[in-house]
């Protein structure tokens, strides 16, 4: 990066420069300990936003940076970070000399756990500490990692507001703050959070904001808390990775599970991502998927933190062929040689379609992303197209006549199936995920017309003829008078009519 660059004003834009941006990590001035962990970690080349962005962040300058997710934004901010903060290491087991420098704030647990591994890796041959904290699990663990002190801390807007809150995190001397996937912060309805957190912190300090995609909001964001930040851009905002092929096909609803199992078979794939939109949905189809013979698991919002992560690890070892996932995990998750992603369902927020098919590709490889499309989603389809600036061109899917669907209807089921469900539970229909359970079998009794018997006498006047006449006349219906007991040799009470 030039100097010409560096000294750009508010504003300025570092997507081009005279002289070609270095390539490999050692050409960086990156403490040994740090090149030596990159190293290790396998990356010895840089990706187009580190080149940029990390001389940058060396100068001191804040920063906004666009890129296309996957392309290596958590380093790109982390490893310059750790650079600067290496003049505060020490050895000394006090709190006192381990206070929180550097803030990175997260919109979702997954990117929150994913940043600070990887943090964590690159601080590994330091003394500097680092700790991640999150909402959905006990925050007496996490209290006592930040009293014993941490330099880096990763954590998403609402836990940590629960721990300042507590006094269990004190934010006065952070000199780096960091907000990463801004965008899905403010979807999600955490700007307050953030203001209330960012008005918590010093006022001279170097703020970096990083995301996948720049809206209007996001750009008023920075102009509020940013000091003549640089715009890096390595590729226009919105854009999907170049090195992902893109398909989209045109199915019926009923037939999206068997173009799924379709498109796993002829392109041999070995993994793969399925998102739907729905959590009610993605359980369903993830045990659908089971009852197909692959190795499934879900991923939504409705499981504990602890579920997900384990999923996650069972998927990143390979132990899981399809991961059926809402949103939830349409960010942060790094999955390196993921070979495609499914949408079985068209996202709702055309940027979510950026950041689904950004799971795969990653890191310069290759990707592939497949979407299936029914008449329904004209609109939406509509929507990606105005936000990549592409025309999609629907492509007819051939099944294998009949006998796919038939097999996925019909298919028995297996015995550890039968095992999990102890007590028959009939399934109904779920149109829109690809398969209908059978319909329960009746008993033929029942499906009978009424026929009415020729001897039997009307219910109400066999009722009738056997009620016993009531005294003075009065209608059957009426209870009769309820006699009262004489005690101690009294006269026989007259009785009382219990009608009044």
């Amino acid at each position: 990066m030039t100097e010409k660059t560096l000294a750009a004003g508010a504003g300025a834009t570092a997507t081009e420069s005279p002289q070609p941006a270095p390539a490999r990590f050692d050409t960086l001035p990156l403490d040994p300990k740090l090149l030596r962990a990159v190293a290790e970690s396998g990356y010895l080349m840089m990706t187009p936003i580190q080149a940029k962005a990390i001389p940058i962040v060396l100068d001191g300058r804040d920063v906004m940076g666009a890129a296309q997710t996957g392309t290596g934004k958590t380093a790109a901010f982390s490893l310059p970070l750790l650079q600067k903060m290496l003049k505060h290491e020490n050895p000394s087991m006090s709190p006192a000399r381990h206070p929180v420098r550097a803030l990175v704030l997260a919109p979702t647990r997954e990117l929150a756990d994913q940043v600070a591994n990887s943090v964590k890796t690159y601080s590994k041959h330091t003394k500097l500490r680092a700790t991640v904290v999150f909402g959905g699990i006990d925050m007496k663990p996490q209290t006592l990692e930040l009293k014993a002190g941490v330099e880096v801390l990763i954590a998403t807007p609402g836990r940590l507001l629960d721990h300042i809150e507590a006094k269990s995190a004190v934010l006065n001397q952070v000199e780096y703050v960091v907000l990463d996937e801004a965008d899905r912060m403010l979807d999600i309805g955490f700007l307050p959070d953030l203001q209330r957190i960012l008005s918590y912190l010093p006022k001279q300090r170097q703020t970096l904001l990083f995301s996948a995609t720049f809206s209007p909001e996001i750009k008023r964001l920075a102009e509020s808390y940013l000091q003549d930040p640089i715009l890096v851009e390595v590729a226009r905002p919105n854009a999907t990775a170049t090195n992902v092929e893109q398909r989209f096909f045109s199915v019926a609803t009923d037939d999206k599970r068997a173009a799924v199992l379709k498109l796993i078979k002829d392109r041999t794939l070995t993994q793969a991502i399925v998102f739907v939109n729905s959590k009610l949905g993605c359980a369903r189809l993830a045990r659908a998927f089971e009852h197909d013979g692959l190795r499934t698991n879900a991923l939504h919002g409705d499981k504990s933190q602890d579920e997900r992560l384990k999923a996650l690890e069972a998927f990143k070892r390979g132990e899981v062929d399809v991961l059926v996932a809402t949103d939830v995990a349409a960010r942060g998750l790094d999955i390196a040689d993921l070979p495609a992603v499914f949408n079985f369902d068209v996202p709702f927020n055309a940027e979510d379609y950026v950041h689904r098919i950004g799971r795969t590709g990653r890191a310069g490889a290759s990707g592939l992303a497949i979407t299936l499309v029914t008449r329904e989603d004209a609109r939406l389809i509509g929507d990606i197209e105005k936000l990549i600036k592409k025309k999609i061109e629907l492509e007819p899917l051939e099944l294998d006549d009949d006998r796919t669907r038939r097999e996925l209807r019909d298919r028995p089921r297996r015995d550890d199936d039968e095992r999990r469900d102890s007590r028959p539970t009939p399934r109904t229909s779920s149109p829109g995920y690809g398969y209908a359970s059978p319909k329960p079998k009746m008993d033929p009794f029942f499906e009978r017309p009424y026929e009415a018997s020729a001897t039997a006498e009307p219910a109400w006047e066999t009722k009738a003829s056997q009620s016993v006449p009531s005294p003075r006349g009065l209608s059957p219906n009426i209870k009769p008078k309820r006699k009262v007991a004489a005690l101690f040799g009294a006269k026989k009470a007259e009785p009382v009519d219990s009608s009044q």
